[in-house]
């Protein structure tokens, strides 16, 4: 689905046509281990799952970059050997395919030597002609389009008695500027209900306008705005 002029969403992934450049966003490769050290057991297929979801991805476009926005890996302040191990292979994966570049934030203080490791460059932001790609946690003044990720945007859908959450990518207006949010990458992390109007990143102050496209067995589908919703 083409949710901006040139700008496609492939699965939960963010397709730029014209740049040849795909937005991955907030894999926190690691989660599952803190899972289990809170005694939640999940089946460590986390992992295994992001590959598959990449390789479907890869399949539909042919990226000659690849941006990693934000909070690569979970646990913050240090490196767990799941990390290591799962990071270097996600990052061998990738390089086979296009230039990768990370963009550094929260959960990834110390991501440097992972990928100084892969030759992998590391930045704050990515600018391309008429898009800024941040993470979205700290506002950054600038004109141009806006995608960010952070959020981990996802709504709540009602049937009868069942409720069922889904991610979801919102776009919207922050002053002038078109802002993307894109949901994470990650398939156990669902995401911040949006409907529930708490949101973490500041450029969502005003979340009610901005519009909803749910993310479901690979496709998206616009459910108009939020407010429209509530």
């Amino acid at each position: 689905m083409e949710i901006s002029p040139g700008i496609f969403i492939i699965g939960t992934s963010l397709w730029i046509e014209k740049e040849k450049v795909l937005i991955i966003n907030d894999i926190h490769i690691g989660y599952e281990g803190e899972l289990h050290a809170k005694g939640i057991l999940v089946p460590r297929i986390q992992y295994k799952d992001i590959i598959s979801e990449m390789k479907n991805i890869l399949k539909a476009v042919q990226p000659e970059k690849i941006i990693i926005n934000g909070d690569l890996k979970h646990e913050f302040g240090r490196i767990s050997n799941q990390e290591w191990r799962d990071v270097l292979d996600f990052l061998d994966f990738l390089v086979k395919h296009a230039e990768v570049i990370i963009v550094q934030v929260n959960h990834d203080p110390i991501i440097k030597p992972i990928a100084e490791k892969r030759k992998v460059t590391v930045m704050g932001s990515y600018e391309l002609e008429d898009t800024l790609i941040i993470h979205g946690d700290e506002l950054i003044d600038t004109k141009k389009r806006i995608i960010i990720g952070h959020e981990h945007p996802a709504i709540s859908i009602k049937e009868g008695s069942k409720i069922e959450k889904y991610k979801c990518f919102l776009k919207g207006k922050w002053k002038k500027n078109e802002v993307i949010v894109v949901p994470s990458f990650n398939p156990l992390l669902e995401g911040t209900d949006v409907l529930q109007g708490r949101m973490l990143s500041p450029f969502l102050e005003n979340v009610d306008n901005f519009e909803v496209f749910i993310v479901s067995k690979g496709e998206a589908f616009n459910f108009g705005k939020v407010k429209g919703l509530k």
